[in-house]
């Protein structure tokens, strides 16, 4: 064993040593028993308040079942507002019957007092999900018809129901077909597929058809 001289300082303890003193001098916090036990029932509390009102929801919610994406589709009775707008149309508006595979999401008769052309107007919503509005009326004009098709050139014709519609397509998406019929312009537009706009459209001309009424377009506003 190295005895140190009196001059000499004494080895210093390696640094880990000391640190283990000083943790050992540390005060470790004590948490008395009674307290404990009030937090402990306080946390079991609140679980079992929110296990009742679990529990109260619970019946609610499987009375109340998510409701059927179709319930969100307007349920429309387009020949009733159709024969409501008869008289002040003065034609017999277009409601092409699909057999329940378009349904209706809207029906209504515009008065034109924004553009000065009366309309008749069904919005369809196609077996694919995509969508086509119907518009017609006995008034139409150049401007009036541009305006609603977006100003899109005409890139053909298609024969649907007997007849060649007119189609105008801008390549964005959004396409029309438009016949003259009976006295009245019929327009379809929306970006639904051709075919299902040539299901719509043979409706379209089946139900103009069939109407007894025979409508005689202003020369002044002919359609072109």
């Amino acid at each position: 064993m190295q005895e140190s001289s009196p001059g000499q300082p004494a080895a210093q303890e390696p640094a880990t040593q000391q640190s283990s003193v000083l943790q050992d001098q540390q005060i470790k916090p004590v948490i008395p028993a009674a307290a404990a036990k009030r937090a402990n029932a306080s946390v079991i509390g609140m679980i079992l308040a929110l296990a009742v009102s679990i529990l109260a929801f619970l019946p609610v919610v499987l009375m109340n079942p998510a409701p059927d994406s179709d319930d969100f589709v307007s349920k429309v009775d387009v020949n009733a507002v159709a024969a409501n707008a008869k008289d002040v149309a003065g034609f017999t508006p277009a409601t092409p019957d699909t057999n329940g595979s378009y349904r209706s999401n809207y029906a209504r008769w515009e008065s034109g007092t924004a553009d000065g052309v009366p309309t008749w107007e069904v919005g369809y919503l196609t077996p694919a999900g995509s969508f086509i509005g119907l518009v017609q009326t006995r008034a139409s004009n150049p401007t009036w018809l541009a305006d609603l098709t977006a100003k899109a050139p005409v890139t053909g014709t298609r024969d649907v129901g007997g007849h060649a519609w007119e189609l105008r397509d801008s390549g964005k998406g959004e396409k029309n077909m438009i016949l003259n019929h009976k006295g009245t312009t019929v327009v379809l537009s929306g970006p639904a597929s051709l075919d299902e706009f040539s299901t719509l459209a043979a409706a379209v001309v089946t139900s103009m058809d069939a109407a007894t009424d025979v409508t005689v377009a202003p020369s002044s506003s002919a359609a072109q």
